[in-house]
């Protein structure tokens, strides 16, 4: 846990999410697997009304370029949206989404089996990002590695294996507009409850607690391979 911090808050986080984020009160390491359960608090289907964790690595662990795997099992339910995910380290400075943002995994419970990963931009962001689904039958009940394959050319985000693609982000003509991925970034692991893509049909109390379970966070760079476990 060296490499995280816990990003703290109840502010909906842009997405009208009603979890609040908690200082470590919602993550367990259980048998060497990081454990992040959302918990239901009341049945008020309000901002609070849940809690959760949000994790980031930002100064600690940035990396540019390479092969990112991370080993994941997903929880399930009608008003639950987990994420792997990745920001531009500059995000302090220029905002979303000109640092941009590399979704590796995205799930929302009301679609079961489909695993999304997205690409956000300033020529392309919210329910405009560049991105496809696949389907992962047992994503709720098995690890699963979600990978991206980060180069100076391309985004390809897989699953389990590279040759099993979900999509690939490579404008052939790049400008700060569409390609701000010539920088460090870090990594978010999170579980949402609610907002505008996750609670989009409504949440489900009755499936509470909710964990997303992560085996190993790993990063393949030329230099060789590097934890943020």
């Amino acid at each position: 846990m060296d490499f995280w911090t816990f990003e703290t808050g109840a502010t909906g986080w842009g997405n009208g999410e009603l979890q609040n984020y908690t200082n470590g009160e919602n993550v367990e390491v259980i048998d060497g697997k990081l454990v992040i359960t959302a918990e239901l608090v009341n049945n008020n289907y309000e901002p609070g009304s849940y809690t959760s964790a949000r994790m980031i690595t930002a100064g600690k662990k940035e990396f540019q370029y390479g092969r990112m795997e991370i080993s994941a099992k997903l929880p399930s339910g009608v008003g639950i949206w987990p994420a792997i995910w990745m920001l531009g380290s500059n995000f302090g400075g220029v905002g979303w989404p000109a640092c941009g943002e590399m979704d590796i995994m995205e799930y929302v419970g009301y679609e079961p089996n489909t695993v999304y990963a997205t690409v956000h931009t300033p020529s392309g962001f919210g329910g405009g990002g560049n991105g496809n689904s696949i389907t992962v039958e047992t994503c709720e009940e098995e690890f699963h590695i979600y990978g991206m394959d980060w180069t100076a050319d391309s985004l390809t985000f897989w699953v389990d294996t590279q040759d099993n693609v979900v999509h690939i982000y490579a404008p052939e003509v790049k400008t700060p507009e569409n390609w701000p991925f010539d920088q460090p970034a870090f990594f978010i692991l999170n579980v949402a409850v609610g907002g505008s893509w996750g609670g989009a049909q409504g949440i489900d109390n009755s499936i509470f607690p909710q964990s997303m379970e992560v085996d190993y966070v790993r990063v393949y760079q030329e230099t060789g391979k590097s934890h943020a476990e």
